[in-house]
């Protein structure tokens, strides 16, 4: 995996990418905000860039149109030590792909990146769902999906694309299409890495595996 490292906390980013180093990846840069991880990023060298979510220049989020611009196929992963809910959902629709802990271990850190390489989206269990529903919401929710759509969001909670979900359940590409839209609808919205985060507000999906957990 290659990593670029995009934080203004000089000690901790270069001790981060020693750990990341030590267990066998890449690191392919060490920057300290956002305007210098562009170079980088447009040169196409990371797989997966970890990015702190405050800079004195904005947020992560602030900068992720440009990021993502210069580098559109590396997946972005936000370090924040706390996660609200209007953070959450503007990463999200701004394509961040993975929200880490910053207090966590660094072998914890290490586990977000690589399911994010992977193709995963990930929030970290250390900084809880925000805004999660209590259970009897999950339970209602679970409710009006089938078994069949059951299967079908738990397969898009673990990056599944829909060529290999259609391929995993024996159905044609349109059917899988047609299974992922009505899951979409029920679940009130518009796109399927909306639907894994709704998942998991309503502790329907575990983020960590992608199984079914509400009965």
């Amino acid at each position: 995996m290659r990593v670029l490292i995009c934080d203004d906390h000089a000690v901790f980013a270069d001790s981060l990418s020693l750990v990341l180093a030590d267990a066998g990846h890449t690191v392919v840069g060490v920057t300290y905000s956002p305007a210098d991880a562009l170079p980088p990023l447009r040169r196409g060298e990371a797989d997966v860039c970890l990015i702190d979510l405050r800079f004195p220049s904005g947020t992560a989020l602030d900068w992720m149109p440009r990021l993502r611009t210069a580098a559109p196929h590396t997946r972005f992963v936000v370090l924040t030590g706390f996660l609200e809910r209007p953070i959450l959902d503007a990463g999200i629709a701004a394509g961040v792909r993975g929200f880490a802990h910053k207090g966590q271990q660094a072998g914890d850190v290490l586990a977000v990146l690589r399911r994010v390489a992977a193709g995963e989206i990930v929030v970290d269990q250390g900084l809880g769902h925000p805004d999660a529903r209590p259970r009897g919401d999950a339970d209602r929710v679970a409710r009006f999906l089938t078994p069949r759509e059951r299967e079908v969001l738990t397969r898009l909670a673990r990056g599944e694309s829909t060529q290999a979900l259609a391929k995993a359940m024996g159905v044609t590409r349109s059917t899988a299409r047609s299974h992922v839209q009505s899951v979409l609808s029920k679940l009130g919205v518009h796109s399927q890495r909306e639907a894994v985060i709704e998942a998991a507000r309503h502790g329907l999906v575990s983020v960590e595996t992608g199984e079914w957990i509400a009965g």
